[in-house]
């Protein structure tokens, strides 16, 4: 979680400077109305309009960052490091739906905390919701090539 997590937030901040910089342009050349402020960044921060699209967009970039590769490949970068890769426990395809699930009922981390009282599944939350398993790979089975 703390690879994924960091690789996450490097995500966000180029997502954040992508549109920073997009709307710093946009406002610079007056295509956009810097409504009477004297720089871009005053407008910026002190609009929670800018602030909330700035914001939905970065989430986005960092939502799309795990469904992404949770669909390609079944393992995040950090899951890749650590050998571990997420399997359906059921004979269904690994849909966009169910990941999305498995995204949201993670609660951002805490539904992983249900492996330490889970003593016969070490299931977690989002994993009994979304029907799926992390399962420890070998090395072997962990090389890109073997997929």
């Amino acid at each position: 979680m703390v690879y994924d997590t960091l690789v996450a937030i490097a995500v966000g901040m180029c997502a954040a400077m992508v549109i920073i910089v997009t709307f710093v342009v946009l406002l610079k050349n007056g295509v956009m109305d810097l409504q009477g402020y004297a720089e871009p960044a005053d407008l910026i921060q002190a609009s929670m309009l800018y602030k909330s699209i700035i914001q939905v967009w970065v989430g986005g970039w960092i939502i799309g960052f795990f469904l992404w590769f949770w669909k390609k490949g079944g393992q995040t970068i950090g899951m890749r490091a650590w050998r571990l890769r997420i399997y359906s426990t059921v004979d269904e395809p690994m849909t966009w739906s169910r990941l999305i699930v498995r995204l949201i009922t993670s609660l951002g981390g805490l539904g992983t905390l249900l492996v330490l009282f889970d003593f016969k599944n070490k299931q977690s939350l989002q994993d009994r919701i979304a029907k799926t398993e992390v399962v420890h790979l070998s090395k072997e089975a962990n090389d890109h090539k073997s997929w």
